[in-house]
């Protein structure tokens, strides 16, 4: 079962490192005016890092302190990055 268990803690991180650089090339693509850009994107995606961290950190802690196995950890302190990184994906390609 453990095999499996690792399978979906890769498969996640690499979802989330894909996504991840399509936000960032998203991102470059409307700051050199290749696609539109909200005038506020930039301090958004400074501003955003912070509080996703810390939500990121907690949740991992949370999982840590209940006893959880390391992946279970790993999956827990992506989650909120995951769903930061997919918000703004969905957002950006609009």
């Amino acid at each position: 079962m453990i095999p499996f268990k690792l399978l979906k803690l890769s498969t996640n991180m690499t979802s989330l490192m894909l996504e991840t650089q399509t936000v960032m090339a998203l991102r470059l693509m409307g700051m050199s005016g290749i696609t539109p850009h909200s005038p506020d994107e930039n301090l958004r995606m400074v501003t955003e890092k912070g509080p996703a961290l810390v939500k990121s950190y907690t949740e991992a802690t949370k999982a840590a302190m209940q006893g959880k196995r390391p992946d279970q950890v790993m999956n827990a302190a992506m989650e909120p990055l995951s769903s930061k990184v997919r918000a703004n994906r969905k957002r950006l390609m609009k």
